[in-house]
């Protein structure tokens, strides 16, 4: 992650949910656009693999 990133106390998946909105809006914007939606579906493999790697929250 970038020293921004850190900085501004923001975690990989924060900023991954970030990439994902930007990415919403793009597939609203040009929703035939096949490349927005490959674009997109990085993000949400990305964020994905991300939380799933992450523990599992104590109940």
């Amino acid at each position: 992650m970038s020293d921004s990133a850190e900085t501004t106390g923001t975690t990989p998946a924060d900023a991954l949910k970030h990439a994902m909105i930007e990415q919403l809006m793009g597939i609203i914007a040009a929703p035939d656009d096949e490349d927005v939606a490959r674009a997109a579906d990085a993000v949400v493999e990305e964020l994905d693999a991300l939380l799933r790697s992450e523990p599992e929250p104590v109940a």
